[in-house]
């Protein structure tokens, strides 16, 4: 059983996290990669780890957020994990489509630690994922939860 803790996309578009999934692949995270579908199911795990044998028992490393997503939205989702004490300092980076300069400054007034759009092309794609993993999970130090 891996020591890292998991990396979670809340992503509801499977094509998007497929393709994540391989970009995260090309880039040997060895982060466990963990998928919540939509808001509600990311709030789930997120503030009841542990209680389900399919979610791991520890909290995630970092969260990869999109914003627009059906029921629950990702500004709800960043709202509630940002004003939960336990949940807090996990590093939120928003990754979405919208470059719209509203979302940006709502969700860094909410409490996003970064923001940024989702590339169209799998390259491009593939250089914002190897930044996050560079610096999220390889040079910051991050808060130990649990």
């Amino acid at each position: 059983m891996s020591t890292l803790k998991p990396v979670l996309v809340v992503e509801d578009s499977a094509e998007d996290f497929m393709a994540l999934g391989r970009a995260f692949r090309k880039h040997s995270l060895q982060h466990p990669v963990l998928r919540c579908e939509d808001g509600d199911q990311a709030l789930e795990y997120l503030q009841g780890y542990g209680k389900r044998p399919e979610w791991p028992l520890t909290l995630p490393a970092i969260v990869l957020l999109d914003l627009n997503m059906p029921g629950t939205d990702g500004r709800t989702v960043l709202d509630t994990l940002k004003q939960d004490p336990q949940l807090a300092s996990i590093p939120v980076i928003i990754f979405t489509t919208s470059s719209n300069s509203k979302d940006i400054e709502e969700c860094y007034r909410l409490g996003a630690n970064s923001y940024m759009t989702k590339p169209v092309n799998y390259p491009r794609l593939e250089e914002k994922v190897q930044l996050i993993v560079k610096y999220w999970l390889e040079n910051t130090e991050l808060p130990a939860l649990n």
